[in-house]
């Protein structure tokens, strides 16, 4: 059966997802089974199209590149134009949402709403916004489970890299005690920096805008927003606790200093940004700061833009996994993952 999908939202990561759809389709469907038809793409600025009987992802993206706007896709019978998110939401013929809107993370809006439409319309949703995971994972779980559909949010934490998936299907068992990591590839970018090449925070910072690792205002990385918004999920999906962004205390990096770093190295530690969530007793302790972790730590190692995450485990002990945490390509498969998961579950239910 083929997977019809609307994207909300059509930037960076949905082009990526868009592509590795297109180059990947004859392996998906060889390897997995697995066939999707895009028939809906809407963003704000750059137009909405919708045709029930699937779109050709490379005039899409043809059209988009020449014109910088998807309403100059070539017309057919079938082909509408100019819908809103929220109608191309509850009126197309999609089976699944892909929401990549851009998002206010302080109030996760418009991608609440566009979860809200989509579930009550049956439909499942993906998405890579934090957002909505952190501040309503309760609320839209319950509506989800409520219309029966699915709620996909790998990408949320370290993008492609299974942080939420991985415990979920490969831990089921244990009861997880603590998690640790570092969620934010700037930040650890900054500190290796300056442990490597003795430069300053500022000149790191410069740098990290250089090479796109951030934003030209930073402050969500620096002062440690973006990860709290992690920990929140992690939390919420791994360890069952409703934690909320309010009770994370939250403390970035931009007073570390190379003295700190240099006393670090002469006591055998290194500076990490750490996010952590921890049980005590009926409690979850969670907060966002940096920290002098041993060389020893799993941790420690971990350098450049690279995410880690560590389990600790009533059952296996401490679990350790690492990888990419940014980038159009990975960010993208965060979504393919999601989908397929989609799919087999809808191959056995039929079963």
């Amino acid at each position: 059966m083929v997977h019809k999908l609307a994207f909300i939202g059509f930037g960076v990561v949905g082009q990526g997802l868009a592509e590795i759809l297109r180059d990947k389709k004859e392996a998906l469907k060889k390897g997995e089974g697995f066939e999707a038809a895009i028939v809906a793409i809407s963003d704000l600025m750059k137009g909405s199209i919708y045709d029930p009987n699937g779109l050709d992802i490379n005039t899409a993206l043809r059209v988009l590149n020449e014109t910088g706007n998807l309403e100059n896709y070539p017309e057919t019978n079938t082909l509408v134009t100019g819908w809103d998110s929220l109608k191309t939401i509850r009126e197309t013929n999609a089976d699944t949402v892909i929401e990549v809107s851009y998002t206010d993370v302080k109030t996760g809006q418009p991608a609440i709403n566009h979860c809200k439409a989509a579930f009550e319309s049956g439909k499942n949703v993906v998405m890579t916004n934090k957002g909505p995971v952190a501040l309503a994972y309760k609320e839209l779980s319950a509506i989800a489970n409520q219309y029966g559909v699915h709620w996909g949010f790998e990408g949320t934490v370290m993008s492609g890299t299974p942080a939420l998936r991985m415990p979920i299907a490969t831990l089921a068992g244990n009861e997880i005690t603590e998690i640790r990591g570092i969620l934010n590839g700037t930040t650890n970018y900054i500190l290796t920096k300056m442990e490597n090449e003795g430069v300053s925070y500022e000149e790191a910072l410069k740098e990290a805008q250089e090479y796109g690792y951030a934003e030209a205002d930073p402050t969500s990385d620096v002062e440690g927003y973006d990860a709290r918004y992690k920990i929140v999920i992690l939390a919420n999906y791994v360890m069952n606790a409703p934690l909320t962004v309010e009770e994370v205390s939250c403390k970035g990096i931009a007073d570390i200093t190379l003295k700190d770093i240099e006393e670090a190295k002469a006591e055998g530690k290194r500076w990490k940004l750490l996010a952590k969530a921890r049980k005590e007793g009926e409690e979850i302790i969670a907060s966002i700061a940096p920290e002098k972790v041993a060389i020893t730590d799993p941790l420690a190692s971990i350098s450049g833009a690279i995410n880690a995450i560590t389990y600790e485990c009533d059952l296996l002990g401490t679990v350790t996994l690492s990888g990419a945490g940014a980038g159009k390509v990975e960010t993208g498969f965060s979504l393919l993952i999601d989908l397929i998961t989609i799919d087999r579950e809808r191959k056995v239910v039929k079963i």
